[in-house]
């Protein structure tokens, strides 16, 4: 199959006392662990998106935003081959970060449907680029353990 769409993701690397915020979630029957954030909407800005994602996921607002990676190889997508993903992420502050709810442990789902989701802080010691799903994660990962 060729590609024949782009799907542009927008991810926020939100650090907070030596710890990062992951995502787990329940995507086509699979447990994954990715960074949180999602798709660009038509007519949205890439700050806009992202600002628009923690809302929806976590309610949390989130501030200074820096430019962390943007994709730069060829990344056909996990779940469609006719698209390519391209990614941007940010790093970024939580405006509230105690008052956010987190789970204790992996894959803390109330229950397990697709889409569930759940969210945690993962220390940076202990962080490795295998922990996640999928490999611009991957990349983002590797390059933030470098730089910390």
């Amino acid at each position: 199959m060729s590609i024949s769409k782009f799907n542009i993701r927008v991810y926020g690397l939100a650090l907070h006392d030596g710890k990062i915020l992951v995502a787990d979630e329940i995507l086509q029957g699979k447990h994954v662990t990715k960074l949180p954030g999602g798709g660009l909407e038509f007519g949205e800005g890439i700050i806009d998106c992202l600002h628009r994602e923690f809302m929806e996921e976590l309610n949390a607002e989130i501030e200074n935003l820096e430019l962390f990676y943007v994709t730069d190889f060829f990344q056909q997508s996990s779940f469609d081959p006719s698209h390519q993903v391209i990614c941007v992420y940010y790093s970024c502050k939580l405006k509230k970060p105690s008052i956010l709810k987190t789970a204790s442990k992996k894959f803390d789902f109330k229950v397990e449907i697709e889409r569930a989701e759940s969210f945690r802080w993962q220390n940076l010691n202990s962080l490795t680029v295998d922990d996640f799903a999928f490999p611009i994660d991957k990349v983002v990962v590797e390059k933030l353990l470098k730089e910390t």
